[in-house]
């Protein structure tokens, strides 16, 4: 699947002290890795909203945002080079205010993690940078 432009998305940088939430991906991109909840912004949904949506349905948490952190590409090539996804991503620090931790939507599993552990996940070394960002004050 290759695509003709970039895509709007958030993700939902969950923190609770030293912890993060980390959702392992069921579909592409990056099928079978953990990184951050979140996903496409529908058409009329704010970047705030898409963030909190995505946040309940990857992760069965309710939150508020605390903090825009930083805007990333996340572009992903196939071995000739040609781009098959450019992500424009929108991160926020997000803290929990109800609900409970389970899988959910296009999750596999979801999993509080110390943010000194992610080096043991299956982590893009660009998401780790963004968490870092996040838990920076």
């Amino acid at each position: 699947m290759s695509t003709t432009h970039p895509v709007v998305a958030v993700g939902a940088i969950i923190v609770s002290g030293s912890r993060v939430v980390l959702v392992k991906r069921g579909k592409e991109p990056l099928k079978g890795r953990w990184s951050l909840p979140g996903g496409r912004v529908e058409l009329g949904e704010t970047l705030e909203a898409a963030t909190v949506r995505e946040a309940r349905e990857e992760t069965g948490l309710d939150t508020v945002i605390e903090r825009f952190v930083t805007t990333v590409d996340r572009i992903h090539r196939d071995a000739s080079g040609t781009v098959q996804y450019h992500f424009v991503l929108a991160d926020y620090r997000c803290r929990v205010v109800g609900g409970a931790l389970q899988a959910g939507d296009d999750a596999d599993d979801a999993a509080w993690v110390e943010v000194a552990d992610l080096g043991s996940y299956d982590v893009a070394q660009a998401t780790i940078d963004v968490i870092g960002m996040a838990m920076r004050a």
